[in-house]
């Protein structure tokens, strides 16, 4: 039987979407494969629905804020990802100005003031002009921020501002706490356990920050639920046995934990799956999947470095 007229019902292991993709050519296939996907795991969900709690507070004199909390790699930019396609809204023609409800920035890898509302007047869309100081960046900020009627402002990366001095962490916990209260919007941190620290560091930022952590992965029911989710997506024509103990220890062990290094190891896996047509995830297309541990990246890289 060709692939053209191979039935669906030999591919009802699959998630619908994914039914449709496993009767492609290989090289469709294995495009699919490597694009991003989103799997709504509970501590993802449960952050989506605290941020959109968040998003939708009255306003008042001292708002809520949030810090999303994990180690790197470990899902944070996809859900913040996640929840900007949920409020983008479509640009609107004949307008005056544009409306952003909801504002997403970096914090600089060198942090200072001036650089830190620079970025945050690109994410805006506004003009700047060159070499402009502190005190004509903030109150330009500050009103494009209210003109387009933004309602909450989240801050990635925010373990940056750890780079500075001392004195120059102080003035971006100054500065947060400045922002909120002129503001009166929601500011949503993300960042590592140092960002976290940071904020713990004053005591007024840390009774307006909740703290959200996103931990590691470990064995148990949420993992093997996990794993499940990426069976499914991936449009492999035979089920993957992915809830096999022996497997998914394996699979916990190599990424160590993060959900990042999960879904680009079982990627590779499931690319391998199509490309020697095994079909499915196995011991023998995790052995072939091309990839390498985070600690395996940090051995390699420090023999090169002699």
């Amino acid at each position: 039987m060709s692939e053209k007229v191979r039935s669906l019902s030999d591919v009802s292991h699959l998630h619908p979407v994914s039914q449709t993709v496993a009767l492609l050519p290989n090289a469709e296939r294995i495009a699919h494969i490597r694009a991003d996907r989103w799997i709504g795991y509970t501590k993802a969900q449960q952050a989506l629905a605290r941020l959109e709690d968040l998003f939708t507070q009255p306003q008042r004199q001292r708002m809520p804020n949030l810090l999303l909390i994990g180690p790197t790699n470990n899902g944070k930019s996809m859900i913040i990802e996640k929840f900007r396609r949920a409020h983008q809204l479509e640009p609107v023609e004949h307008t005056a100005h544009e409306t952003i409800p909801l504002l997403i920035m970096q914090m600089p890898s060198d942090p200072s003031i001036a650089r830190f509302y620079t970025m945050l007047l690109t994410a805006l869309h506004a003009p700047l002009r060159p070499r402009a100081r502190v005190v004509e960046l903030e109150p330009l900020a500050l009103r494009i921020l209210r003109m387009t009627k933004v309602s909450m402002l989240v801050i990635d990366e925010l373990h940056n501002m750890l780079a500075g001095s001392s004195a120059m962490q102080r003035e971006f916990l100054n500065l947060l706490r400045f922002l909120g209260n002129e503001l009166r919007i929601p500011i949503v941190g993300v960042g590592t356990r140092e960002a976290y620290l940071a904020i713990r560091s004053d005591d007024q930022l840390e009774n307006r920050f909740e703290p959200f952590l996103l931990p590691v992965w470990r064995e148990g029911k949420e993992f093997m639920a996990l794993l499940a989710s990426f069976a499914v997506s991936f449009p492999l024509r035979r089920p993957s046995d992915l809830q096999n103990t022996e497997l998914a220890r394996s699979i916990l062990a190599r990424t160590e934990g993060t959900i990042g290094e999960i879904s680009t190891l079982l990627t590779h896996a499931a690319i391998a799956a199509v490309e020697t047509g095994e079909e499915a995830i196995t011991a023998k297309t995790m052995k072939l999947a091309a990839y390498e541990s985070p600690t395996e990246r940090r051995r390699a890289f420090e023999r090169e470095l002699g």
